[in-house]
């Protein structure tokens, strides 16, 4: 128990600030007690404010008091030390490069557990324990540490952003609505977060909406590539199964005709044997017939050469060598011509029945694609339907938005927008806060001449005189431009611009343009859109990145466009 005494006196006598036991100690008015080297360091950070405040309490003196050292508690704390106990450090913790520093310790500071969105600071849990004590500070809000604390104030009035500007789309202070945003429309920022956190809460139950659909079309699509894969080694197994048959069939035939053709072939050789033989037998006894009457012919008495002459000179019947016919030279020609014609009726089945196996299989792939096909009228387009709002943090200096940032204008006098790297620098022009990804469709309402809205990646060059800053001109965007002058007539159409190539798109003015994106198909169409919706030009590429909207306005007098709410129809 004695021990647990001491320890108090510990505690009691070390100084908030630093966590340990007070050097040279100073009360200030409200009876706090500090070293006097860690208050004044605490209140040198306050600048050249004359007003000062307790680190404990947060009691802020009109003017900064006076300190003299405590010669009294500079004795006890004395008398402490020679106990030899110290305030104990072990249960402090100090930050990381990840971490919050606490905005109270001085010397090394301590890793802060929560931060103050009142006091716009970051506290340890030593520091912290007035917020929980006091019953001023208890009404406090403490969040997670943040670094960003500090951008809750007004630049310009050094003021806690407590207030929206609609009209702007950005937070303000108090003293801005009687300033530079004066008459604008303005709420509290808790209600702006309000309205916003609802329709977050929107548009992800539209995201998960559309995840549950996908995955219903990606379980649907699983399922047709099982069933066109079963198909298709059906099919394979089937086409080999009948070929193999025709090949059989064809092999048989082929050794069927061959036999047909060797035996017809012995037929023939054999009778032209035979009758060789046989002409071989009358040459033998012609010849003998010959010498018998070459003999006959020298015979000197005349006598019994005529008596001997009729029986000697009476020749054998023979067969006449012109009567001897084999048939044609060529007797299968006509099976030749036979097989080559039977040749020919296969190629033009089987060159017939490709193209209609070809057909077919066209036809899934139409089957297919058709499932995912562009929506044919306004109230298909709509399903798609996105809220595009511009992103002042990328308008140019000349813009005035409004209608909720969906609409812009040029102004004459330069909005005071704060830098940004985002921010175009050249061209009037801004893009949307909304990236497009999967199907989308807007629609957007212009007149005048020289207004383009466009499609972009985030990663369109924003600085520089360069014409590849303007949407269109350059590889990273896709833009409509629409023109209607009715005082100069060459100034009347639309072109269609990407990379720097013009292509001009006839078609109807009613002064409203719907944009259908579907990313994964690459798939980007324009339309005019009144009663009927006409297609104005429809491009197929590749997308790389998630594209947003934008617009801009290529002359001072471009004259007005605005992005349509779709969900009021």
């Amino acid at each position: 128990m004695a021990q647990k005494g001491v320890q108090l006196d510990v505690e009691t006598f070390s100084c908030s600030i630093c966590l340990d036991l007070l050097k040279d100690p100073v009360a200030i008015p409200c009876g706090h007690s500090y070293c006097m080297s860690c208050i004044h360091s605490f209140w040198d950070e306050g600048g050249k404010k004359k007003s000062r405040t307790c680190p404990q309490c947060r009691q802020t003196f009109t003017r900064r008091p006076a300190l003299v050292k405590n010669t009294m508690l500079a004795a006890l704390v004395e008398q402490l030390k020679k106990t030899g106990l110290q305030a104990n450090p072990a249960d402090r913790v100090y930050p990381g490069p990840e971490d919050v520093a606490c905005d109270v310790c001085t010397g090394r500071k301590q890793k802060a557990t929560r931060s103050c969105l009142v006091c716009l600071a970051s506290y340890c849990e030593e520091h912290l324990q007035p917020h929980y004590n006091a019953t001023p500070l208890q009404k406090h809000k403490l969040v997670e540490p943040s670094k960003k604390l500090l951008e809750n104030f007004c630049s310009r009035h050094n003021e806690v952003m407590k207030v929206f500007c609609r009209t702007d789309q950005q937070c303000i202070c108090i003293l801005c609505t009687m300033d530079e945003h004066k008459g604008l429309e303005t709420v509290p920022v808790a209600a702006e977060r309000t309205e916003k956190q609802k329709k977050l809460e929107e548009k992800r139950h539209q995201i998960q909406q559309k995840i549950q659909d996908q995955e219903k079309n990606i379980k649907r699509l699983q399922q047709d590539m099982e069933a066109i894969s079963v198909s298709a080694d059906k099919a394979v197994e089937d086409t080999e199964e009948v070929f193999t048959e025709l090949i059989r069939v064809i092999q048989k035939k082929s050794s069927d005709l061959k036999q047909q053709i060797r035996s017809k072939q012995e037929t023939k050789v054999s009778r032209v044997k035979e009758l060789q033989e046989k002409l071989e037998e009358e040459i033998i006894e012609l010849k003998r017939k010959d010498a018998e009457l070459e003999q006959f012919s020298h015979t000197e008495d005349h006598n019994q050469f005529l008596q001997n002459y009729v029986s000697l000179s009476t020749l054998s019947e023979s067969a006449d060598s012109s009567s001897i016919n084999v048939g044609p030279l060529r007797p299968f020609e006509d099976v030749t011509a036979a097989v080559f014609e039977l040749r020919d009726k296969l190629q033009d089945i089987l060159t017939h029945t490709g193209k209609n196996i070809s057909l077919t299989v066209s036809d899934i792939d139409v089957l297919l694609s058709s499932s995912q096909a562009e929506p044919k009228n306004r109230a298909e387009f709509l399903k798609y339907a996105c809220e595009i709002t511009l992103d002042p943090n990328t308008a140019y200096r000349e813009l005035l938005l409004s209608k909720e940032s969906r609409a812009a204008c040029v102004w004459y006098e330069e909005e005071s927008y704060t830098p940004n790297p985002e921010r175009f620098t050249t061209y009037r022009q801004a893009l949307s806060r909304e990236s497009l990804t999967g199907r989308c469709y807007f629609e957007f309402k212009w007149a005048g001449i020289g207004l383009f809205v466009a499609v972009a990646y985030k990663s369109i060059r924003r600085e520089g005189r360069s014409i590849e800053c303007l949407f269109g001109f350059n590889d990273k965007s896709w833009a409509l431009r629409c023109d209607f002058d009715r005082l100069c007539f060459d100034r009347t159409g639309y072109t269609f611009c990407h990379n720097k190539v013009e292509t001009a798109v006839s078609g109807p003015q009613s002064g409203k343009v719907g944009v259908y994106l579907d990313h994964s198909a690459g798939v980007l169409s324009f339309y005019d859109v009144s009663e009927t919706m006409t297609l104005l030009h429809r491009g197929q590429t590749v997308f790389t990145q998630p594209l947003y909207a934008g617009l801009c306005f290529y002359f001072c007098d471009g004259g007005n466009a605005e992005f349509c709410n779709l969900k009021e129809n």
